[in-house]
């Protein structure tokens, strides 16, 4: 088979994303935006997106609105009989990827997943993959969490590792492991020995949120116990950044004890009990359907789940 030609750079194609030409399979078999969308379990908007970049890609309209439908162009009539055997092929050519050899694997695995989960779980993963698997690289960026369905299944990512979350259609989830919060005080804080209740709500809060309007996460469970509110002198963006502000300040930082720990060897600070009963956070690991039986994913589940749960019980 050969592929279509792009009117394209060679830059361009180098950095093409072959998750685009599923959607392209999905909108000429369902005929529009929203029958490809439900197929693919995305969104209109991100099935748009990726028609749109198919576009520019191909120097192509592709597809033309005629009433309810979405016709297909001259070219996408031309080449649409090669791409769906090339995703056929690909999909045969996985099926029969039985095994292999760690070793010999040179690739970059995608990881979703946020600071806290970075700093805890990395480590020990980077130890095990440079014993079994050494010329595999991991990238680690952030997914934010109303659009973790669609990079998964645009294989954006490989795997998302974050709290647990209601997942819909074709993405798959497995536990990893339950985290307990703690609160981290600067070593000399006036407030000496283990906190309780009044006092905890007495002191100033650090709090670590991605927007600067968003509610206290845990002023629900506070609410449930007939608890008040913190009061929360700093809103940033990274737990390291807050752990360096409770250094130099009487101010409390409450976040999962595994990093608490984890900033108690690195910064001169002390780890005190959560004086208030919280449920533990779920930490789940994400990823498609369509990557399930492929055994080289199967593998990278298993290693970031062992080095995760390692981590996590250390």
């Amino acid at each position: 088979m050969v592929m279509p030609a792009f009117k394209t750079s060679g830059a361009a194609v180098s950095r093409l994303d072959l998750n685009l030409f599923r959607v392209m399979d999905a909108v000429y078999e369902h005929g529009g935006i929203s029958g490809a969308a439900r197929h693919l379990h995305l969104s209109q908007p991100a099935v748009s997106h990726a028609l749109a970049r198919l576009r520019r890609l191909w120097g192509d309209p592709l597809f033309v609105r005629q009433g309810n439908q979405m016709v297909p162009t001259e070219l996408t009539r031309r080449v649409i009989g090669e791409v769906q055997a090339h995703l056929r092929g690909l999909q045969s050519l996985m099926g029969q990827a039985d095994t292999f050899d760690p070793l010999t694997l040179n690739m970059t695995l995608r990881l979703g997943m946020r600071d806290v989960l970075e700093a805890i779980t990395l480590p020990p993963l980077m130890a095990s993959l440079g014993r079994v698997a050494p010329h595999v690289k991991l990238a680690s960026v952030r997914v934010p969490r109303d659009a973790l369905e669609r990079s998964l299944t645009l294989g954006e990512v490989d795997l998302v590792i974050d709290r647990q979350r209601r997942v819909a259609g074709r993405i798959r989830g497995e536990h990893l492991a339950d985290e307990d919060l703690a609160v981290l005080v600067r070593r000399d804080h006036p407030v000496q020995g283990a906190l309780d209740v009044p006092t905890y709500f007495a002191q100033q809060h650090v709090m670590v949120t991605l927007q600067p309007e968003q509610p206290d996460p845990l002023q629900a469970v506070w609410a449930a116990q007939g608890l008040g509110e913190r009061e929360v002198i700093l809103r940033c963006q990274h737990y390291f950044a807050a752990a360096n502000v409770v250094v130099a300040s009487d101010a409390l930082l409450t976040l999962p004890r595994t990093y608490a720990e984890q900033l108690t060897r690195a910064l001169p600070l002390t780890l005190r009990e959560l004086p208030v009963p919280v449920p533990p956070i779920g930490i789940w690991m994400y990823w498609h359907a369509d990557r399930e039986a492929d055994p080289v994913h199967r593998w990278m589940r298993e290693s970031v789940a062992a080095g995760a749960r390692q981590a996590m019980h250390d």
